[in-house]
């Protein structure tokens, strides 16, 4: 036993020097892993399967020339370059420039949301939640967090990037190449590393995770804003300034460019490396960006649950709306040209003799309403089991102890969920109605194509419901909502194109909404999706009424 030991003086123990400020970074990096061992194969899968079937139906649906002679027509306007890509694409339209010119600037969306939501989990998250204070306390380096956040970012990107390799070089979209799978996959995982930047960037800016996650998702939507609105008018500056145009500018199976993606690294590396500089200025649980004081004296909105609740999810359904609505004028700049654009693809004519219609127009709008009332049941799915979120950060418990009802106060989340759904349906039909009606020249379409967009409300309605009766009867189990608008994109957009028997729409409750505007008004099903929507609502509350309240 030592002298020091033996007087009762305190042993300490000291970092070593050569840790350094990334200390525990490997450690953490397996955690991080091990806690996002479900959520990042789904991801990855799901963006892989989805590429797979889109190279699939190319293959089948356009195997006739005059077909793709048709398709490269189409995709020539404005409307179709600002929804795909670049007009280089066109000049030799292999089933290859297909899948590059359609498909990666939308799954780079896709892959950056994903780069986004791992990269704010992994580092403000923790913050937010408590839990990066404690972990600090140990043997770990103040950049350890969010290098490890990185880090799985980086193995999320290029698992996906030689997944995509080996799917499509076993495909016959290049036989016998190589360089363009190997392309197209390493240009989703360059564009999602940009976007893993731009998050370890807004982690510092802000406290909250909402906001965090928000400016990064801005960015992303600001990047495609920019390469769509270069691809249409032809301004290749424009598109330059977006890393997903870049990505596009790699030309996979056209001309196997690699040296755009080398701008993707070198701006993902400087943003990642501002986020570390940041992290510096700032202390944990806190953000560079000072909150604003509030009002001395709470509004009179603020006094009851449903206003708490509607101040709680406006930054997510004011997102939302901007976005449905965009959803929908995109979709209705190209309306007018829906005959042309479809009039060679036999399985998309099939589906739109099946859905009906006085005309093309009509029968694609009915089918594109599906898509933006699935968009709106993310947001019903999130806002409905917030309640659920609010418990497990151990802030109902505290509301609760005074004398707010559960009901009333879980009531005002699913109120906010039912009421802001509605209001999204309302947009995206303004959008895909405006310009519709432009691209047509029929100003009716303003309010038929409005009013096929409402007819789905109720369907949402049932969709919050289920969430309802999740968090209130089975909390655990809440986050199989989720799988109430993947079954209704799967079934009734997909299937539409797929030829999936009914009986498979018929499980979803979007599958009873009357294909408006091209399907007769029948308000049956929809009286009855609201009188579904109404018991479920009341048996989730009832059964939060009655279960425990998980504390902290």
């Amino acid at each position: 036993m030592s002298a020091a030991a033996a007087a009762g003086t305190p042993t300490v123990t000291r970092t070593p020097a050569a840790a350094g400020a990334l200390a525990g970074t490997r450690a953490l990096l397996r955690f991080a892993l091990r806690r996002d061992r479900v959520r990042l194969p789904v991801w990855i899968l799901a963006l892989f399967l989805g590429t797979l079937s889109a190279a699939g139906k190319f293959t089948s649906l356009y195997a006739d020339p005059q077909a793709r002679d048709s398709l490269t027509d189409t995709m020539a306007s404005p409307a179709g370059l600002a929804m795909t890509g670049p007009r280089h694409y066109l000049d030799d339209y292999t089933f290859g420039a297909m899948l590059g010119h359609q498909m990666l600037g939308f799954l780079a969306v896709l892959v950056g949301l994903m780069n986004v939501l791992v990269v704010t989990r992994h580092t403000r998250d923790e913050e937010e939640t408590g839990r990066a204070e404690l972990v600090r306390s140990a043997v770990v380096g103040r950049h350890a967090q969010l290098a490890a956040a990185l880090w799985v970012a980086v193995v999320a990107d290029l698992a996906l990037a030689l997944l995509l390799a080996a799917g499509l070089g076993a495909t016959d979209l290049a036989p016998g190449g190589v360089t363009g799978p190997l392309l197209y996959g390493l240009a989703h995982a360059a564009v999602g590393l940009v976007f893993a930047g731009f998050a370890a960037v807004t982690t510092q800016i802000t406290a909250h995770t909402r906001a965090a996650s928000g400016t990064a998702l801005a960015v992303i939507g600001l990047a495609y804003a920019l390469r769509a609105a270069g691809d249409a008018g032809g301004h290749d500056g424009l598109s330059w300034l977006s890393p997903i145009g870049w990505a596009q500018r790699s030309y996979p199976y056209v001309d196997d460019r690699w040296w755009p993606l080398l701008l993707c690294v070198a701006l993902a590396v400087l943003c990642a490396g501002t986020g570390f500089v940041l992290s510096t200025r700032r202390d944990v649980g806190a953000g560079l960006r000072a909150a604003r004081p509030g009002r001395r004296t709470a509004s009179g909105a603020l006094l009851g649950p449903l206003g708490l609740a509607l101040r709680l999810h406006r930054p997510l359904l004011a997102g939302f709306g901007a976005g449905l609505f965009l959803m929908g004028a995109m979709y209705g700049s190209v309306l007018g040209e829906a005959d042309g654009m479809l009039k060679d693809i036999d399985q998309v004519q099939e589906a739109l003799r099946r859905i009906g219609g006085t005309s093309p127009a009509e029968s694609f709008a009915s089918m594109i309403m599906v898509i933006l009332a699935v968009v709106a049941s993310v947001y019903v799915v999130t806002a409905a089991l917030r309640p659920l979120a609010e418990e497990h950060a151990g802030r109902a418990e505290p509301l609760l102890a005074t004398g707010l009802s559960r009901v009333r106060w879980a009531g005002g989340h699913l109120a906010v969920a039912l009421g802001g759904g509605t209001a999204l349906l309302l947009l995206g039909g303004l959008g895909i109605g405006i310009t519709g009606a432009a691209s047509t020249g029929d100003p009716g379409l303003v309010l038929s194509l409005t009013g096929a967009a409402l007819a789905y409300a109720p369907a949402l309605w049932v969709t919050a419901g289920i969430a309802a009766v999740l968090f209130g009867r089975l909390p655990r189990a809440a986050r199989a909502a989720w799988t109430v608008p993947v079954y209704a994109f799967v079934t009734g957009y997909l299937g539409q194109l797929l030829g999936f028997p009914g009986w498979t729409n018929d499980l979803s409750p979007f599958g009873h909404v009357p294909r408006l505007p091209a399907a007769p008004v029948d308000g049956t099903p929809l009286t009855v999706l609201t009188l579904v929507a109404a018991a479920l609502v009341l048996v989730g509350l009832d059964g939060f009424r009655r279960r425990d309240l998980e504390t902290k």
